[in-house]
């Protein structure tokens, strides 16, 4: 009978074991850099609202936090990688350490406005990939009672941007009832759940932002990158 750890497809000089070593936490040089997005360009937009009160707490809560504008930004296809609203977000997803993302429902989804900036940005960038690693909380606001389409579609898509999305989310009902005359957020357990929300996001990104690159190191792609560098070396020699 084979031995459990006998696996003969296995290159065991690229499985790397668990090291807790390299999960000490390295002195912080910097505030956690988070960036908010949120879909709608309406005029009075409640997810822009959510995401400010957002920006707020999160500077409370010792962040940088940076809010994209989507205003401008063209559609996918239909504008140049050099246009600045698209250089702009690349630039902003590069710079961050953790996202957060709030769109409304729209016909029991993301909006078209949110998904178009995430369509921006591919999963390379000139050697960089910059959403991987990076941790995401997802949000959203609803006009009518409380659902959750748009989160768990924004939970797909963070996944697919190969990012760690926080357990905690928040989905705000009939938002249009949530906001005072001053446009801020009203005390509720609503407004207590972003609280939350902003809190735990935090948390992660502290945990990954020294981490990151140990959290995403991957033995298939040590395999290949070993099979690159020998693959040079051959041509060298012939």
């Amino acid at each position: 009978m084979t031995e459990r750890h006998d696996l003969p497809n296995v290159d065991k000089d690229k499985l790397h074991l668990p090291d807790l070593g390299k999960l000490l936490a390295k002195q912080l040089e910097h505030k956690p850099r988070i960036l908010l997005l949120y879909g709608s360009l309406r005029e009075l937009s409640y997810s822009r609202l959510v995401i400010e009160e957002s920006a707020r707490l999160l500077q409370a809560l010792g962040a940088e936090a940076k809010i994209f504008d989507p205003r401008g930004l063209p559609q996918p296809d239909n504008g140049d990688e050099s246009d600045p609203k698209v250089k702009e977000l690349r630039d902003l997803m590069i710079w961050s350490e953790g996202q957060v993302w709030c769109s409304p429902e729209r016909h029991g989804s993301m909006t078209g406005i949110f998904k178009s900036q995430i369509d921006w940005v591919p999963l390379n960038l000139g050697g960089v990939r910059p959403t991987q690693g990076k941790t995401l909380a997802v949000m959203q606001v609803c006009g009518g009672s409380q659902s959750f389409n748009a989160v768990n579609q924004m939970r797909i898509l963070g996944r697919w941007m190969r990012m760690m999305t926080i357990p905690n989310q928040s989905s705000v009902a009939k938002a249009f009832l949530e906001f005072d005359d001053n446009q801020r957020m009203k005390p509720s357990p609503y407004y207590n759940r972003i609280v939350d929300v902003m809190e735990e996001l935090l948390k992660f990104t502290l945990a990954m932002r020294t981490n990151k690159d140990y959290f995403v190191d991957r033995y298939s792609e040590r395999v290949e990158s070993a099979e690159q560098v020998s693959l040079r070396v051959n041509k060298r020699l012939l």
